[in-house]
């Protein structure tokens, strides 16, 4: 694979940039793998990426049933933060937050990850308890944030409104590290290095059926053959239910859908995130200058990749009394994704009651921001047949055994 870099961008201009070549492979899929990952997002890609540098695990094929970085992976608002309470959340967000910092290093592609700070505002009495609450316990777990006070939030942020009549600002849980990230670029970056090792990334391949034998993972049937493995990791986010029952178990998670909208560009209004959650809004604004805005996840289950006009009526009206000037702004797309939630809004990375088949899901409306230690964990997890420190607290069994690991109660948060 050759290096991108500022000479190879002047050689090509040179010669009418008809020297460039694929990204990544797209091969026909082999008879047999040592290990399928199912689920070409950011998370599939970033866990047989992992597999192959870190474990040497490079007999590898990643099936994907649409195309590339298709699902949640470019349905999201590209917030990374790790500021969580509980100390396993905090320790895998974080892992995740550091590996973004060298990610257009180590692969070799910028993925325009930008450490422009996440604010979470305290607009009630309870939250700034909450948040507060947070500060220490980060201070703790040594993830770098602070609390602020409404004025602070002000000189980051010119364009807030502190006094709301309904939501009046009363500080925030600052990071000053979090920020976003081109969420197509993470996808295009990981999938490039996994085609570098070797590894087969095969498009439109659905899987159809899982086939198992004593107890543990045989083959899978896709819409592209039949293909044998030992090692199966299900990576599918809102569809990992359904994989699930293929294999003859069930997963505690619902799938819901998640919507964001942007605005029509304007020139550089606000260079931080800000998440007002006692209200369900969060926004940036991108490099393109739109303002990117998200909300709730519907109330009711469904596998819907479209927006409603009762959540960017709902979302818009709660932002528009923290952020005044966005009253006359037009809206000028929106959409959904399929997101997976656990009852307690924590992740599950964990082996299953099939031998050789492993299931990463249940990241909810947290996804992207996890993406490098989601994959980190997972490949750990599927190379040796066993969770690694950051994955032991996300296993399957937590539910069995009551030790739940509650982010949408005790953060007063889950995204």
């Amino acid at each position: 694979m050759r290096r991108y870099s500022a000479f190879a961008i002047a050689r090509e201009g040179l010669r009418y940039h008809t020297g460039w070549e694929r990204a990544w492979a797209s091969p026909e899929p082999k008879k047999r793998y040592d290990a399928i990952v199912v689920g070409a997002g950011g998370h599939g890609l970033a866990t047989a990426y992992y597999l192959g540098k870190n474990h040497g695990i490079k007999n590898v094929a990643v099936i994907e049933k649409g195309w590339l970085g298709g699902g949640n992976t470019g349905r999201n608002t590209t917030i990374i933060r790790s500021n969580y309470l509980q100390d396993p959340s905090a320790a895998i967000y974080e892992k995740a937050r550091s590996l973004y910092e060298t990610m257009s290093q180590d692969l070799n592609m910028n993925v325009m990850f930008s450490p422009r700070g996440v604010i979470m505002l305290a607009q009630t009495h309870h939250e700034v308890r909450g948040y507060q609450r947070t500060a220490h316990a980060n201070a703790l777990q040594g993830v770098a944030t602070e609390w602020i006070g409404p004025q602070r939030v002000k000189e980051l942020v010119p364009i807030i409104r502190l006094d709301g009549p309904r939501y009046p600002v009363l500080g925030g849980l600052w990071q000053p590290r979090g920020g976003t990230a081109r969420h197509d670029a993470v996808a295009w970056a990981y999938a490039r290095a996994c085609s570098a090792m070797g590894m087969d990334i095969i498009q439109n391949c659905a899987v159809t059926g899982i086939e198992t034998e004593d107890g543990a993972v045989k083959a899978v049937n896709t819409t592209k053959g039949r293909i044998e493995t030992a090692k199966l990791a299900l990576v599918v986010a809102g569809h990992s239910s359904e994989l699930a029952g293929m294999a003859g178990f069930r997963l505690p998670i619902e799938s819901v859908a998640l919507q964001a909208l942007v605005s029509e560009p304007i020139k550089p209004a606000m260079d931080v995130v800000v998440m007002a959650n006692t209200v369900h809004g969060y926004m940036s604004q991108s490099d393109k200058g739109e303002m990117v805005i998200g909300g709730g996840t519907d109330g009711f289950n469904n596998y819907t990749q479209r927006g409603s006009f009762h959540h960017v009526e709902e979302t818009v009206r709660a932002l528009v009394e923290t952020f005044p000037m966005l009253s006359r702004l037009k809206m000028m797309r929106q959409w959904g994704g399929i997101v997976d939630m656990t009852g307690d809004r924590s992740p599950i990375l964990s082996k299953t009651p099939v031998g050789g088949i492993y299931v990463n899901a249940g990241w909810g409306t947290g996804g992207f921001k996890s993406i490098p230690g989601s994959g980190w964990a997972m490949a750990e997890l599927v190379a040796k047949d066993a969770p690694g420190p950051l994955a032991a607290a996300f296993g399957l069994d937590r539910f069995r055994e009551g030790r739940f690991i509650d982010e949408s109660v005790a953060a007063g948060v889950a995204h």
